[in-house]
């Protein structure tokens, strides 16, 4: 995939680079495979902001994806790649001999035509979901299962890839995109490849009305509040935040501050994230 740019006719134009979708073969997704999404604007069932700056945005149908890949040992052929307003990544159409048709995520080189497959007795190729005992150590990995049976969990978003490192006992040592290695049981299973859309990260909105349509709103500053508004506020001229660290609007230590505690869990964590 590759990133283009735009004549500067406006202001918003100037900047602005976005997908060539080049590598998208279809206009309209699959009507069976849709799901209405009412959007929640950030706010809980008494109707309180309890995740802020969201709100608006471009109306959407969510698709439904088969993270779980439990059609074993029936090859689907790769029908369209289609773009998902719900994610970074792209999605494959898959096409069943009996009919079913089914999304998954596309991995980087997925084309249509090209058969995917998952169970045990898969091959370790591009697009199938295999159970990772069965996959070679230092293959590239996505839409990994942390539990049998839920589905893949980790490793979904555009350009994003994981590493088999080692197998040992019956765990796993997979390293994640944030460079956290991590035990994973060898019988959870995992999608061979790297997400495709590698240039996400690459582009530039351009304009603030991109965001919005994004269902982004504005951030204020908390420099630029009042002391009663934010821990950051106040002062005379551009003043420093006055405190050793920046904080929340509630005073919470931020940036650097950690913020994991999952002792169940933690076991399971190699290395930490870089």
């Amino acid at each position: 995939m590759a990133l283009k740019s735009y004549k500067p006719t406006s202001p918003g134009r100037r900047w602005l680079t976005s997908p060539s979708f080049e590598e998208i073969t279809a206009d309209e997704p699959e009507k069976s495979l849709l799901s209405p999404v009412r959007k929640q604007a950030g706010r809980n069932m008494q109707g309180r902001i309890t995740v802020r700056h969201q709100g608006g945005g471009a109306k959407q149908a969510y698709r439904l994806i088969d993270f779980k890949r439990d059609k074993v040992g029936i090859p689907g052929t790769v029908a369209t790649i289609e773009y998902d307003p719900n994610r970074t990544a792209r999605i494959a159409l898959v096409v069943y001999p009996d009919g079913e048709k089914r999304y998954i995520l596309a991995p980087l080189g997925l084309k249509v035509g090209d058969k995917v497959e998952s169970g045990p007795t898969a091959e370790a190729r591009l697009g199938n979901t295999l159970p990772i005992k069965n996959i070679a150590v230092g293959t590239m990995l996505h839409n990994i299962e942390l539990k049998l049976g839920r589905g893949g969990q980790l490793v979904r978003s555009a350009g994003a890839a994981a590493q088999l490192m080692a197998k040992e006992g019956q765990y796993a040592q997979v390293r994640l995109p944030s460079g956290e290695v991590r035990l994973v049981h060898q019988s959870c299973s995992a999608s061979i490849g790297q997400m495709g859309n590698v240039d996400q990260g690459n582009r530039s909105l351009g304009k603030a009305g991109k965001s919005r349509l994004m269902g982004k709103r504005p951030s204020v500053r908390g420099s630029a509040m009042t002391p009663r508004d934010h821990p950051h506020g106040g002062g005379e001229g551009k003043a420093p935040i006055g405190h050793p660290g920046p904080k929340t609007p509630w005073g919470k230590p931020a940036l650097g501050y950690r913020t994991r505690r999952n002792k169940v869990t933690d076991k399971m964590i190699v290395k930490r994230r870089k």
